[in-house]
């Protein structure tokens, strides 16, 4: 049986794998680059196995040590909380979450008691905002999650999710569950700044849209979904956002096979540390296994 690898080891990787940098990762744990470096490949040696591919200034996971990290961040969140919690002050802690607000209220709101319940120390003050960007700020968040492609100037970001889109219409259309009429001649309902997802739906059934389609534009899921439940047209959405949606209530409808999309949520990354940092772990090693299981 394999001994348990060096705890620092761990935790080098642990950390370089969430930067993709090993000095970023020497400045989280108050380490020179070279020594982060040293504690990978004695991990890697340890193990037989490589777990980053290295390229002039870039740092990749392999696909052992993308399984790797995902689970060696879960059992690193656990360890810190738990010390925390016992050995720790003893005192609730406040969590500053940063979401997207369709993705809180379509998705993350409704998962949040599942985390509650489970560490009951840990109070999640949920902040929302309508547009991702800029750089994060460490003073008004502990965890941000974005949604987009992935690359934002100046942000370091994990992918945390695969995402599907779907198109939805009022529940009470008569019409066939894959028929693309609708979708096709409107009226529609567009998310700005994702209109692409309308056009990247029709193009995976190789169908375009009808001229002179009228169409309403709308800054977020939630009020897309609110209009095509009152009969104002049809909309692309993701996947578990409808999902979401027709189980809380909502009169709409899926009305079309799910197809794939180059959009996810990502988890960003930063080098600062403080008393939330172990319940700050936690948090979002808990998020990536919610994504995971789907909607």
């Amino acid at each position: 049986m394999q001994r348990l690898p060096n705890l620092i080891w761990l935790r080098s990787f642990a950390a370089a794998a969430q930067h993709l940098s090993f000095t970023q990762a020497a400045v989280e744990l108050g380490l020179t680059q070279t020594a982060v470096s040293l504690h990978v490949r004695s991990l890697e040696a340890e193990l037989g196995c490589a777990l980053f591919t290295r390229a002039a200034r870039r740092l990749t996971l392999t696909q052992t040590g993308q399984a790797y990290a995902y689970s060696l961040r879960q059992a690193l969140g656990d360890m810190a909380f738990s010390t925390v919690s016992l050995f720790g002050a003893g005192v609730e802690q406040m969590l500053t979450v940063r979401v997207p607000i369709s993705s809180a209220a379509l998705w993350l709101a409704h998962r949040l008691p599942e985390f509650s319940a489970a560490h009951p120390d840990v109070s999640v003050r949920l902040v929302s905002q309508v547009w991702d960007g800029g750089t994060p700020d460490a003073d008004q968040a502990d965890v941000e999650l974005r949604f987009g492609g992935g690359s934002w100037p100046g942000v370091h970001a994990r992918k945390v999710s695969s995402e599907r889109i779907v198109p939805i219409s009022a529940a009470g259309d008569k019409r066939d569950r894959y028929d693309m009429a609708a979708l096709q001649n409107g009226p529609l309902v567009k998310i700005l700044g994702f209109e692409d997802m309308l056009l990247r739906y029709l193009n995976a059934h190789n169908l375009t849209l009808a001229r002179g389609v009228t169409s309403h534009a709308v800054d977020t899921t939630v009020a897309a979904i609110d209009i095509v439940a009152a009969g104002g047209g049809s909309a692309v959405v993701l996947e578990r956002f409808a999902h979401t949606a027709i189980k809380t209530g909502k009169p709409i409808a899926i009305t079309g096979a799910a197809v794939e999309t180059n959009l996810a949520h990502y988890l960003l990354t930063t080098t600062t540390s403080g008393p939330n940092e172990p319940a700050k772990h936690l948090f979002e090693a808990w998020l990536e296994v919610a994504f995971q299981e789907g909607s």
